[in-house]
């Protein structure tokens, strides 16, 4: 019986240290396993360099962030301003050659006044052309006006088709009749300055 409880001892002794030994490496094998997946890598699976952000923010603008959309805004702000004064340009030339034709029907002569609302109507109808894409070019009018009066009645007609041609107008669109109205315009004013001319 004493040799039983012997061997059995030994057994225990033995076998102690051996179990101790393999939780051991256990523990070993699942703190390698853990660590790596708390790091986001996973094993087997070489880790990535970090890409160089400067270099990809130089390639690539980042369109969603808040300084381009600011940008962005601003330009569109540029635009409608520019577009509301073109088409004040355009009002503006209307209204002045209605002021003409009034003052023309009323005494059979300009003023200096007129004068300089004839000329601020020259400059206004240039800048529309030219806004519209278009440069000095001579354009020819049909049946042009053979006096002053029927001169002046007509160039309040074609700035009143031209304020209208202007409103139709898309902002980013070159339109032709626009260029095309405004030449004409431009004659039939020049011919009111200077008849005979």
């Amino acid at each position: 019986m004493e040799t039983r409880v012997t061997s059995s001892r030994n057994q225990i002794l033995t076998s102690a240290p051996l179990c101790g030994l393999v939780c051991v490496v256990a523990l070993v094998v699942y703190g390698a396993a853990v660590v790596p997946a708390q790091t986001g890598q996973l094993p087997g699976i070489a880790p990535q360099a970090p890409s160089n952000t400067n270099s990809n923010k130089r390639e690539s603008p980042d369109f969603g962030s808040p300084e381009n959309e600011m940008r962005a805004k601003l330009v569109i702000k540029e635009e409608k301003k520019r577009y509301d004064e073109h088409l004040e340009r355009a009002r503006e030339v209307s209204q002045l050659a209605s002021q003409l034709l009034r003052s023309y029907e009323a005494t059979r002569a300009f003023t200096s006044e007129d004068n300089k609302k004839l000329e601020r109507m020259e400059k206004l109808t240039k800048r529309i052309r030219n806004e519209a894409g278009g440069s000095e070019a001579d354009a020819e009018v049909k049946d042009m006006p053979s006096d002053v009066t029927a001169a002046i009645k007509d160039a309040a007609e074609m700035a009143e088709d031209l304020r209208k041609l202007v409103e139709k107008t898309p902002r980013h669109v070159i339109s032709a009749a626009v260029i095309e109205q405004a030449n004409k315009l431009i004659v039939v004013i020049r011919f009111v300055r200077a008849p005979g001319s």
